[in-house]
C-alpha cells in the first residue's frame, strides 16, 4: 500500500508540473569567456577602492601610512566551473596586489628593520582585509545582481503581446553544464492573467559543443499566435487602392452578375477584401522543418460612400506557411513563406468550383502584398532571456520532433562594467551600504 501511495503521489505531482516552453543550457565552454570578463570587472572594482590611513604609536615607534592605492592585481590561477548543488564556483589562488603608499616612521633605537617590515606588512594586510573583502562581496552580490536584473522575465513584446520567461524551478548544475527551464509563454497585454495550457512535447537538450543552447517547443510559438489571435490582431482589410489592380479587375468580373442582381447602382464603388483568421494558428515542428497552419475567412464586398457594405462573397482559406527561425543578437526571429493555399465555399460545392479561378490571383496577392508586411513585423523578433550586453553569435538551428534547438556562442557586446554602471542602483556605490558582512566574515 505504501508503494502504491508513493506511485500515486508521484503521478499527481507529475500531472500538475508545468512543462517548460523554453530551455537554456550554458556549457563549460562559455565559462572561460565569462571568467575573463568577470575577473576584468573585479580588477576594475579593486582599483577604485579607498583604503584609510594607518597611523599610531607602538612604544617608542610612531608610524603614519597614507595615500594607499591599488596599482595592479595579478590573478595567477583562477578557475570557474559548474558544481552540482552549488551551480557555479569561482576559485582564485595565488593572487597578488601591487600597492603604492606614503609612509612616515619615527623611532629612537637601531636595528629594527625586520620589526618594521613585519609591522607594515601586518598593518597593510589588516587594511586590505577591511576593504577588499567587502568590495568582493559587493561586486559578487549587489553589482552582479544588478546585471541579472537586466534579464527580461515578464516584459512586453509590442503594444499587444507580452512574454513570460519565469523560471519554473531552480537551475540544475552538472559537471559540464547548467540547465534552466523557463515558462516561455506569450500572453495578450489586455489579459495578463490568461495563459495557454502547455500540452506540447517537452524540449530536450543533449548537445554540449557550443557555449549556449536554447530549445523552444511548439507551445512557445502556439502561445504567441493564440495571444495575437485573442488580441484581434490576425486580420487584414484592403479597400480601394490597397487592392492590387489586377485582382480588383478579376474580382469585379467574377462577381459582375452578383453586383447587377444585388445592387447595380454601386457597381463602381470601391472594392473591399477582408481576411480574418478564424481560430488560433498552430505550429508543427518536425526534423524536416517547421510549418504554421492557418484557417481564415475571406470576404469580398463593395463599400459605397455613406452606405452599407454590399457583400459579394464569403469563402474559407486554408494556408500552410513554412517557418524559418534564427537568432540575431539575442532576438529570436521568424520568417514565413506561403507554401500551400486553397479557398473553398462553406455554402456549397458548386460555389467552391466557381472559386477555382480566384485561387492563383489570391495566392499571388498574399505572397506579394501580405507576406512582406507579416515578415516585417515578425523580423523584429522576441528577446531571449540573456543579460544586457551579451549576444549570440554563430548560430545553428536544428529541428526535432515537437521542438527545435539553437546552438550558439556568446559575445560580450558591452563590458560588464559598462552594463553594471548603467543599471547600478543609486544607493549601492558604497560597498559598506550594501548589507555586506563584517570584514572578518567576508575574509573567512
Amino acid at each position: 500500500m505504501a508503494l502504491l501511495g508513493a506511485l500515486l503521489l508521484a503521478f499527481l505531482v507529475g500531472a500538475h508540473a508545468e512543462l517548460p516552453g523554453c530551455k537554456i543550457r550554458i556549457t563549460s565552454k562559455a565559462l572561460e569567456l565569462v571568467k575573463q570578463e568577470g575577473l576584468r570587472f573585479l580588477e576594475q572594482e579593486l582599483e577604485t577602492i579607498t583604503i584609510p590611513d594607518l597611523r599610531g604609536r607602538e612604544g617608542q615607534f610612531y608610524y603614519n601610512i597614507s595615500e594607499v592605492k591599488v596599482t595592479e592585481l595579478q590573478l595567477t590561477s583562477s578557475e570557474l566551473h559548474f558544481q552540482p548543488e552549488q551551480e557555479l564556483v569561482l576559485q582564485i589562488t595565488n593572487a597578488s596586489l601591487g600597492l603604492r603608499f606614503r609612509r612616515q616612521l619615527v623611532y629612537w633605537f637601531l636595528k629594527v628593520y625586520e620589526f618594521l617590515s613585519t609591522f607594515i606588512i601586518s598593518g597593510m594586510r589588516f587594511l586590505l582585509n577591511q576593504q577588499i573583502c567587502p568590495v568582493l562581496y559587493h561586486a559578487g552580490t549587489v553589482l552582479l545582481n544588478s546585471l541579472l536584473d537586466t534579464v527580461p522575465v515578464r516584459s512586453s513584446v509590442d503594444e499587444l503581446v507580452g512574454i513570460d520567461y519565469s523560471l519554473l524551478k531552480d537551475p540544475v548544475a552538472s559537471d559540464s553544464n547548467l540547465d534552466m527551464d523557463f515558462r516561455g509563454a506569450f500572453f495578450p497585454l489586455a489579459e495578463e492573467n490568461w495563459s495557454l495550457t502547455n500540452r506540447a512535447v517537452e524540449p530536450q537538450l543533449q548537445e554540449e559543443e557550443r557555449m549556449v543552447y536554447v530549445a523552444f517547443s511548439e507551445f512557445f510559438f502556439d502561445s504567441a499566435m493564440e495571444s495575437y489571435f485573442r488580441a484581434e490582431a490576425l486580420k487584414l482589410s484592403l479597400v480601394g487602392d490597397k487592392v492590387p489592380h489586377d485582382l480588383d479587375m478579376l474580382l469585379r468580373a467574377t462577381y459582375f452578375g452578383s453586383i447587377v442582381l444585388l445592387s447595380p447602382a454601386v457597381i463602381d464603388s470601391p472594392l473591399k477584401l477582408e481576411l480574418r483568421v478564424l481560430e488560433p494558428p498552430r505550429c508543427t515542428i518536425k526534423p524536416s522543418g517547421s510549418t504554421v497552419s492557418v484557417t481564415a475567412s475571406v470576404t469580398i464586398a463593395l463599400v459605397p460612400p455613406d452606405q452599407p457594405e454590399v457583400q459579394l462573397s464569403s469563402m474559407i482559406m486554408d494556408a500552410r506557411l513554412s517557418a524559418k527561425m534564427a537568432l540575431r543578437g539575442k532576438a529570436l526571429r521568424t520568417q514565413l513563406d506561403l507554401r500551400r493555399f486553397r479557398i473553398y465555399s462553406n455554402q456549397s460545392a458548386l460555389e467552391s468550383l466557381a472559386l477555382i479561378p480566384l485561387q492563383a490571383p489570391l495566392k499571388t496577392m498574399l505572397q506579394i502584398g501580405v507576406m512582406p508586411m507579416l515578415n516585417e513585423r515578425m523580423w523584429r523578433g522576441v528577446q531571449i532571456p540573456l543579460p544586457e550586453g551579451i549576444n549570440f553569435v554563430r548560430e545553428v538551428v536544428t529541428n526535432h520532433a515537437g521542438f527545435l534547438t539553437i546552438g550558439a556562442d556568446l559575445h560580450f557586446a558591452k563590458g560588464l562594467r559598462e552594463v553594471i554602471e548603467k543599471n547600478r542602483p543609486a544607493d549601492t556605490r558604497d560597498p559598506w551600504t550594501s548589507s555586506a558582512p563584517p570584514p572578518s566574515k567576508a575574509a573567512a
